[in-house]
């Protein structure tokens, strides 16, 4: 028996979260959405998505310089795949809870 028939509520599907364990596996929090870990994760994601956007500017600047070092476009490389990986994971996130709504509906 599943926790749905149980109670008769529709159960909240597992949110993936900004973040993962030290061991480097995917992390989740069940719930509704209005709990201070789902609240913590919408702050992680904002700064997460803020950061992306200013490496994108910073990234555009160098590139634009021509005179960029090997070492420095290796460091702007590292730095944008762990922004890219972010942001993948923020959409992963939001797009699973869009796909729960709307399955709500039916």
């Amino acid at each position: 028996m599943s926790g749905t028939e149980h109670t008769g509520q529709q159960e909240s599907p597992a949110r993936l979260l900004p973040w993962t364990s030290p061991e480097g596996k995917p992390c989740y929090v069940v719930g509704d959405g209005t709990g201070y870990v789902s609240r913590l994760a919408d702050d992680v994601e904002t700064v997460q998505l803020r950061m992306a956007d200013d490496l994108l500017g910073h990234a555009d600047a160098l590139l634009a310089e021509r005179r960029a070092t090997g070492a420095e476009l290796r460091y702007l490389t590292r730095r944008l795949t762990e922004s890219l990986r972010d942001v993948r994971r923020v959409a992963e996130s939001r797009g699973a809870r869009l796909a729960g709504r709307s399955d709500e509906g039916m």
